[in-house]
């Protein structure tokens, strides 16, 4: 999107210095500044005053700031109390200009992979944007809005929280024409006071949609189809009893899922490329939202056969020797971790096993380890616990060391909540080599 510096000041009340310039997105991390961009300093952990250097040598034409910097004397700055804020006001400024039907999603699991899905199937008619990654919070959000072309037709936004009153402000920056809600799990429980409490934080979403939008609701999921009653909008319901409908599920020797669906739009066969009987909900919700916004039917089926999802998230690889490698590291909780062990339950093999993490920010977290745990046991899944005996079995400090000889025939499952970094194990399984240092 393109901004003329002077008119992003006056829209967020911030001051111009330096030479009035266009300037084309945004970015708040200036390691993936794109030339032409607004670079956004916020400071967290860091001050991101400090990368300012750095983002107008990465080819940033101005940047926000609320301290004084040296680089007011040869660049274009705009000063304003609070850069995360601004970067919020600069966003829901810049919404109004865009003509696109926004899309946001919500849930405990399957909020990326259901706008990656959702984005490949509305993309076979409309010209689509949607966030990168994770992308998903009150600094994602309106980068992703800043960074859409002006001719985007679809805005696909994935939302995130961790507590009440974040997906409100979300959609008061991004006006959601259409708000998907996947799943109600045990995801921040302990922050928001029980599986209710997510409800009605991820409820916000519904809420926030105007009377001529459109509420997708997962039917399979008392707590998310119970939001209906709370929508202003219209309701279109998906899942194995919903509007939008699936049946005769299959799963081939990867998990991947076939299927029947049958919708006010149309019907036909669903083949998916990613693996995972949960990812069947996903692609059923994104079929709602290709119906809805006028997307021919079969071309939308079409493109799922295709669409692939990011990384970390159900990502099946062939390791050197030979075994399967599911990795799905980029997040877990008690709901999510029992579909990724059904998909390697489902995974044609010899021996099956899972190397878990911890499950972090749920309430009771021991008791829903070990339920876990037993579940895993319940079906011949080997579990393997990396920095955390809350599984009942000792954390083994080189799990892939301990795998023993694995090759052909046996498929692993690399699953823990971000912060435990298993991805590194995933990294070791599939480049062959052996890590000899805790994780």
């Amino acid at each position: 999107m393109r901004i003329l510096a002077s008119e992003a000041a006056a829209a967020i009340g911030g001051r111009l210095i330096g030479p009035d310039v266009h300037f084309d997105g945004a970015s708040f991390d200036s390691r993936f500044l794109q030339p032409g961009q607004l670079f956004v300093p916020l400071v967290a952990e860091r001050n991101g005053h400090e990368f300012i250097g750095a983002a107008r040598e990465a080819g940033a034409v101005a940047h926000l700031t609320s301290e004084t910097d040296p680089f007011r004397r040869d660049g274009t700055a705009i000063e304003v109390a609070d850069t995360a804020r601004a970067l919020l006001a600069l966003a829901q400024w810049a919404r109004q200009g865009l003509e696109a039907r926004v899309v946001g999603i919500t849930g405990s699991v399957g909020k990326t992979s259901t706008k990656d899905l959702v984005a490949a199937a509305v993309s076979a008619g409309l010209r689509t944007t949607a966030n990168e990654r994770s992308f998903n919070n009150e600094q994602g959000l309106p980068i992703t809005i800043l960074n859409a072309d002006g001719d985007t037709e679809v805005l696909v936004l994935e939302m995130g929280m961790r507590g009440f009153g974040e997906i409100a402000l979300l959609c008061e920056v991004a006006r959601p024409d259409i708000g998907v809600v996947t799943v109600i799990g045990h995801s921040h429980t302990e922050l928001l006071g029980g599986i209710g409490g997510v409800a009605r934080a991820k409820r916000e979403l519904v809420e926030g949609l105007p009377s001529s939008g459109t509420a997708i609701l997962n039917a399979d999921d008392e707590q998310v189809a119970a939001m209906g009653a709370h929508a202003g909008a219209a309701v279109v319901t998906y899942g194995t009893a919903g509007d939008v409908r699936v049946s005769n599920v299959e799963l081939d020797a990867l998990a991947r899922a076939r299927f029947t669906i049958d919708s006010p739009w149309g019907s036909g066969l669903v083949e998916l490329a990613v693996s995972g009987a949960h990812m069947v909900g996903n692609a059923a919700a994104a079929l709602a939202v290709a119906g809805v916004l006028g997307v021919d039917f079969n071309s939308a089926i079409d493109a799922l056969a295709d669409a692939s999802i990011s990384g970390m998230r159900m990502e099946v690889r062939t390791a050197p020797s030979g075994a399967t490698v599911i990795n799905d590291a980029y997040n877990a909780n008690p709901t999510s971790m029992r579909a990724a062990l059904d998909a390697l339950a489902a995974t044609e093999a010899r021996r099956r096993i899972a190397i878990l993490g911890l499950m972090a920010e749920i309430d009771d977290a021991p008791a829903a380890h070990r339920e876990i745990a037993e579940y895993a046991a319940a079906q011949g899944i080997e579990l393997v616990a990396v920095a955390t005996d809350l599984y009942g079995v000792e954390p083994n400090e080189n799990p892939v060391a301990a795998l023993g000889d694995i090759g052909e025939g046996d498929a692993l499952l690399v699953k823990a909540s971000r912060s435990a970094g298993l991805e590194t194990i995933a990294e070791e399984l599939l480049s062959g080599r052996e890590s000899h240092s805790s994780p």
